[in-house]
């Protein structure tokens, strides 16, 4: 089911300049007039017709464009440096308008997605070592256990110098203007090579007029390449499935700009390497019947006498785990010794028969997901679903508790879209990336804000259609502390 917000949350302005020729194209009103996010959370504007002060100069810019001319250069030049997702060769979708954060925002967020990648690289060593986190009762052991990509036979092989090399962390803005932690992502995350292109599509319309981001792709590649450092000595590769993965693209672009080789499996040669950024769709050493993956095959040898290093480390998927997920501050606490900087979205353990109780009262309020889905898939939202699918979700909930989750249900916050020539609320979130190379987390200025295109529609992967919008940091005033320029 699609989830979407009621529509009464969501109000568009349609761009008819007055007096307006049939030559001519629509453009928008200066301050953004007619524009009315309601009660939810907009990025660009505070309420209908104010502008956040960092938006004024990107709102300014759009005032009097041609929309549709300048939608049409953005794809053109997504077209010409050949940014595809998926199979269809289709570009990727990139929106004109791009997301700003300020340079003190970003700090903050920073700072609490540093810290959260930073206890997830431990508690990947501690769940793969000792397990202490579970004997001191912070994590269940039926919760890890359970984890689809929890795999104990990785405890057999040296522990790697680094596990949470390149983290994607979703992040949401609540109805109150709260980040959260929606779903953290530490197998194989995506999206640097496609906010690259997004800045490269983007910024030489919106660019200028007193507001310009902080480098993106320059810290990027840096970041990336010190981890690749960090992991083990000797070459790097990126591993890849090919032509066939729908993220093809993007390995090509970070393995060029990383200057490394691109490499199939079939193109392997592990004893000649000392680190393989792995960007397979597989992610194990072992397959459900206990069976060495073709992954796992190429990389066994390497990896049992630690002259190989795999990035990020087979076994991590066990911190994208959604029940994993709801323990994340508890990791924070118990591992770093810290009070948590930023919140998960609540996220609720069905396993406790407490918890569940309660989550069945409020199942009406609330969003249920499959443990081990992803993309969207098989998300249920209590708000918007019929009283037969209450049924049916409560009955799965009761029929195997442990392979789903509960999260409060989050109306996140919109921005402004371009779509048809209007201007209008959309629906996104933030995929923000964070490297750790073994003794420093980076929370790179940026990231790939995804959208929804579709009125109301809250899920925003671009497997189910969305697309992408261009991630600003601005660049403090010249000489202020702690410039990221």
């Amino acid at each position: 089911m699609a989830a979407r917000a009621p529509r009464s949350t969501v109000r568009a302005i349609t761009v008819n300049a007055p007096h307006m020729t049939a030559t001519q194209s629509p453009s928008l009103p200066a301050g953004g007039e007619g524009y009315d996010p309601e009660e939810l959370y907009d990025e660009g504007f505070a309420e209908a017709g104010r502008p956040r002060e960092h938006y004024a100069p990107i709102l300014e810019r759009l005032a009097g464009a041609d929309l549709r001319s300048a939608v049409a250069d953005v794809r053109r030049r997504v077209r010409a440096a050949g940014c595809t997702f998926g199979g269809s060769g289709e570009p990727f979708g990139v929106d004109l308008v791009p997301r700003v954060f300020t340079p003190e925002e970003w700090d903050v967020l920073a700072a609490g997605l540093e810290q959260r990648v930073r206890a997830l690289d431990a508690f990947l060593h501690d769940v793969y070592g000792e397990q202490r986190c579970v004997a001191d009762g912070v994590i269940p052991a039926r919760v890890v256990e359970g984890a689809d990509h929890y795999e104990p036979a990785l405890r057999d092989l040296p522990a790697p110098r680094i596990r949470a090399g390149i983290a994607g962390l979703d992040v949401i803005r609540t109805a109150g203007g709260e980040l959260q932690v929606l779903e953290d992502n530490l197998r194989t995350p995506s999206g640097l090579a496609y906010a690259m292109a997004a800045r490269e599509a983007v910024l030489p319309w919106a660019g200028g007029g007193g507001a310009e981001p902080v480098p993106f792709a320059e810290a990027a590649i840096e970041a990336v390449g010190r981890v690749l450092a960090g992991a083990h000595d000797g070459p790097a590769v990126l591993l890849t499935d090919g032509a066939g993965n729908t993220a093809f693209w993007e390995h090509a672009v970070l393995a060029e700009r990383l200057g490394i080789p691109l490499v199939t499996l079939a193109g392997l040669d592990p004893d000649r390497v000392g680190v393989v950024y792995r960007r397979t769709d597989e992610d194990r050493l072992l397959d459900e019947r206990g069976r060495t993956t073709s992954v796992g095959r190429a990389l066994l040898g390497g990896l049992r006498t630690g002259r190989l290093a795999c990035v990020n480390a087979l076994g991590n998927g066990v911190a994208d785990d959604k029940l994993v997920h709801a323990y994340v501050e508890d990791m924070v606490r118990y591992h770093l010794r810290e009070e948590p900087l930023i919140r998960s979205v609540p996220t609720y353990d069905l396993g406790d028969p407490v918890r569940r109780e309660e989550v069945l009262d409020r199942l009406g309020e609330m969003v249920v997901k499959p443990r081990s889905a992803y993309g969207g898939r098989g998300v249920f939202v209590g708000p918007v679903a019929t009283p037969g699918q209450r049924d049916r979700v409560a009955a799965q909930i009761l029929a195997a508790p442990a392979g789903h989750v509960a999260q409060e249900t989050v109306w996140f916050s919109t921005h402004p879209t371009v779509v048809d020539g209007e201007l209008v609320p959309r629906h996104v979130d933030l995929r923000a990336f964070v490297t750790f190379d073994g003794e420093r987390a980076e929370a790179i200025p940026g990231g790939l804000t995804r959208v929804a295109y579709d009125e109301g529609e809250l899920v925003v992967n671009s497997s189910r259609g969305g697309g992408g919008k261009d991630t600003w940091v601005l660049r403090r005033p010249a000489g202020a502390a702690g410039d990221a320029a």
